[in-house]
């Protein structure tokens, strides 16, 4: 990532915010974050303002359009250009396959669709008027997960969404190949996180990867970033799977 200014949407916990201590160590130029904890995105920008690195925050609720584009719009005027974009902002609420809401059903897609939607649409825009570097003017990576190419019964509603960020990923890279923007998506299995541990998910993980345990976010981080990083020239409209053998692709 080096000399790259590097947006990270839901970068305030978790993968997102360990993607922003890691873009920073490679050297990376700018680190933006959008999320809607401004003390959680505060914390995760430490890094950058101890190593002198410009940062910038923008709280934001991504369901909209409006907000959307605007929390990125302030985040990009502060950087000046911003060259990647990781939509990592997502929720995951787990309800059996028969039990789904009409609440479930939309807040699920509000947030890991149209969320994503609106800020590759921000991003794609920014990145459209600005010089490209080399080949690229820009690259998006999407977080989607494995649970978009299997059965899922205890959480079906979430693995529908990932399922058409993958879609929206293709369809998205497709669209602007023309425009010099790199548009891919990296799909882990679930993360042996402290969250996991907390909602009693590690022995299933474990139980379903041939590895026998759920990968690290350390382990995934670096593959979202080679996607979003400058060695990427050529790879767009791929989905990355990074899943232990989880499933085989």
């Amino acid at each position: 990532m080096k000399d790259l200014n590097v947006v990270i949407v839901g970068g305030g916990a978790g993968l997102g915010a360990l993607l922003a201590r890691m873009a920073v160590a490679e050297g990376a130029a700018g680190i933006g974050i959008v999320d809607l904890d401004s003390r959680a995105a505060e914390a995760a920008l430490a890094p950058a303002l101890n190593a002198g690195v410009q940062a910038a925050f923008a709280a934001c609720d991504i369901r909209t359009a409006g907000a959307a584009h605007a929390a990125f719009e302030a985040v990009a005027a502060k950087l000046g250009r911003v060259d990647t974009l990781i939509n990592s902002a997502a929720i995951y609420p787990r309800r059996p396959i028969l039990e789904i809401s009409d609440a479930d059903w939309d807040a699920s897609n509000a947030i890991n669709v149209k969320g994503t939607y609106h800020m590759m649409v921000a991003a794609i825009r920014h990145m459209q008027g600005q010089e490209p570097r080399g080949d690229v003017r820009g690259r998006i990576v999407n977080i989607t997960s494995v649970d978009a190419f299997k059965a899922h019964p205890q959480n079906a509603h979430y693995a529908a969404t990932k399922a058409a960020v993958v879609n929206l990923t293709k369809s998205m890279a497709q669209a602007v190949a023309g425009d010099g923007i790199l548009v891919n998506s990296v799909a882990p299995a679930g993360m042996a996180t402290e969250k996991a541990r907390e909602l009693g998910f590690l022995g299933e993980l474990a139980k379903a990867s041939p590895l026998g345990r759920g990968g690290r976010p350390e382990e995934i981080a670096p593959w979202v970033l080679m996607a979003g990083g400058p060695q990427n020239t050529y790879m767009t409209g791929e989905n990355i799977i990074v899943s232990g053998g989880y499933i085989y692709a």
